[in-house]
């Protein structure tokens, strides 16, 4: 079955309006730490962060770790980044490259660190009352490797309702 489906509606938010400066739950790295994250990029990733520095704005980039084979076949973990305001990966914390990772560029200062855990709640539509676990990895595990609600609900509208109001049509009829 082929579906022709409407344009999602436009999104009225960005990942900076979901970053907080202060965060509870999590520690911004230090700049060693920040460092390192910046020497995992290739070239690319390393061009989008230059880019990124010259447009004199706070920005958020999303970094995630890969594994990668190098020339020499060895394994290779890379930090990527991503300024598309899209969470590369939000996934339940089994792992160090599953946690999703910021990187806030203002200027020539950048800072990084792990997604708090009201964060991953706010990517996942979760309200701001919603009472999270104490525990960082509780809490991340809520939101990881879930469905955000406006997707649901446009996939609810557009394809699972008229699916099943086809079926019940077909069933009445048979």
């Amino acid at each position: 079955m082929w579906w022709s489906l409407p344009e999602p509606a436009s999104r009225n938010s960005t990942f900076a309006d979901l970053i907080e400066d202060d965060p509870s739950g999590v520690e911004w790295h230090s700049p060693a730490e920040t460092c390192r994250l910046l020497g995992m990029m290739s070239d690319v990733n390393r061009a989008k962060l230059d880019a990124a520095r010259r447009a004199k704005r706070k920005i958020v980039g999303a970094v995630h770790k890969r594994r990668h084979l190098d020339e020499g076949g060895r394994n290779l973990q890379r930090a990527e980044i991503r300024f598309d305001d899209v969470a590369g990966c939000l996934r339940t914390p089994t792992g160090g490259s599953g946690r999703q990772r910021f990187m806030i560029i203002e200027g020539k200062k950048v800072r990084s660190r792990l997604l708090s855990p009201r964060e991953a709640a706010r990517l996942m539509w979760l309200p701001e009352e919603y009472v999270l676990p104490n525990k960082y990895s509780e809490a991340y595990h809520l939101a990881g490797d879930d469905v955000a609600v406006p997707v649901v609900s446009f996939l609810a509208t557009n394809i699972f309702e008229p699916l099943l109001a086809s079926m019940r049509a077909e069933q009445q009829t048979a």
